[in-house]
């Protein structure tokens, strides 16, 4: 057997990638049953010390707590963190950045995924540009982030916002927040790919996870230039 690898035959879990990028597997959840779940966590949490599920329901949720009652479901998120042995504390700040209540799934996802790669993150939340005065109030307290994710729907104006605000780089996540010609989020992901600001980087629709994995990269490359 591969060192790197556990094979449970219905997956082969990359217990390597931790040491390999800096950061664990996470299990995507959606749709994996409650069996898979529990055996994936369970690897991964004996080979990292943690274990993260990403779009978990609740009902699978109570199902994997039987297994692992100190699991937290965070269930706005629809996350689930096993943290037995918590990944060491990086030197560095992010940014979180939503748009409006409806953002809040995603900024969490966000945040809980940045935890459990013992980031320190900062969360500011409902500062949409159609209330300009509290964009401008969200960039001033961010002044200091190292990175600044920027979640937003309906037409996903924010990133450019912030970025023209903030010198730090910007990761946008369009959220498939809007009424009909918002598309499921295309219309904001077309906006922020659009942006007039440079440098804007975006990730996929409703995507906080990757967002807090390409934060949490540049946090450590920070460090290794600091250290």
């Amino acid at each position: 057997m591969n060192e790197d690898t556990v094979d449970l035959k219905f997956a082969k879990i990359d217990v390597g990638r931790l040491a390999r990028r800096g950061l664990p597997e996470v299990v995507y959840g959606e749709k994996k049953n409650i069996s898979e779940l529990i055996s994936i966590l369970g690897v991964l949490v004996e080979r990292n010390g943690v274990g993260l599920a990403t779009r978990v329901s609740r009902a699978k949720a109570d199902e994997i707590r039987v297994t692992y009652p100190d699991a937290i479901y965070h269930e706005r998120a629809q996350c689930l963190s096993i943290e037995h042995h918590p990944m060491p504390k990086l030197s560095g700040l992010v940014g979180i950045v939503g748009a409006g209540t409806s953002d809040l799934a995603v900024v969490e996802e966000a945040a809980i995924t940045l935890a459990v790669m013992g980031v320190e993150a900062r969360v500011i939340n409902d500062a949409g540009v159609a209330g300009l005065q509290r964009t401008i109030r969200a960039a001033q307290q961010l002044a200091e982030c190292d990175v600044a994710i920027v979640v937003a729907g309906m037409e996903g104006a924010l990133p450019s916002v912030i970025s023209g605000l903030l010198p730090c780089p910007i990761i946008a996540v369009p959220t498939s927040v809007g009424y009909g010609l918002n598309l499921d989020g295309v219309s904001a992901l077309l906006t922020m790919l659009n942006s007039c600001s440079s440098g804007v980087t975006v990730v996929n629709i409703d995507n906080g996870f990757g967002a807090a994995c390409a934060a949490t990269l540049i946090i450590r490359a920070l460090q290794k230039t600091r250290s």
